[in-house]
């Protein structure tokens, strides 16, 4: 069965997402969603390049999405306030570092995620060499206060859902 639905609750979303976008119950769409499901998991499985993540602390990673929603939201109020009331030359945009210890590349790709979701915020580069995450802030007041946000409440959980102590999936 593994063969044939690499990941059946992935496949089964998509079926059931296929299903709600044509609003239909009759039988072609119903064979169509399932061979959406079973085609579409089997062609991206050469997208995994380091192979399945596997989430080492669901409730951790629970509490990320809560606290990531949060700041979504916080930070949307924010960036609305200072676009509507405040003036021009007040707004400081500036380009930060924020040294990492996060080496997991799935564990990277949802840091981005996370940040360029949050309004305000945008993920440049990840330089290499250093570690260090090149981080643009459209009202920067406290560069210090950014580095610590991201370091413990994205960067730690981060740490605790996707390695282990022991390994890392790209140890560079």
């Amino acid at each position: 069965m593994s063969r044939w639905l690499p990941f059946p609750f992935v496949s089964l979303a998509l079926c059931a997402l296929w299903l709600m976008l044509n609003q239909a119950l009759d039988p072609a769409n119903l064979l169509f969603g399932a061979l959406l499901g079973i085609a579409v998991p089997l062609l991206a499985r050469r997208l995994q390049p380091f192979g399945y993540p596997r989430l080492r602390a669901p409730l951790v990673f629970a509490r990320l999405v809560a606290m990531a929603s949060w700041e979504i939201v916080r930070s949307s109020y924010n960036v609305c306030r200072i676009i509507l009331f405040s003036s021009y030359p007040e707004i400081r945009s500036e380009f930060i570092r924020v040294p990492l210890t996060l080496r997991d590349p799935y564990g990277l790709a949802m840091l981005s995620c996370l940040i360029n979701m949050t309004p305000g915020t945008v993920w440049v580069e990840l330089l290499p060499e250093q570690h260090e995450l090149a981080l643009h802030v459209f009202d920067l007041h406290d560069a210090q206060w950014w580095v610590d946000t991201i370091q413990q409440r994205y960067e730690q959980p981060l740490i605790a859902i996707f390695e282990t102590e022991n390994t890392h999936a790209n140890p560079s």
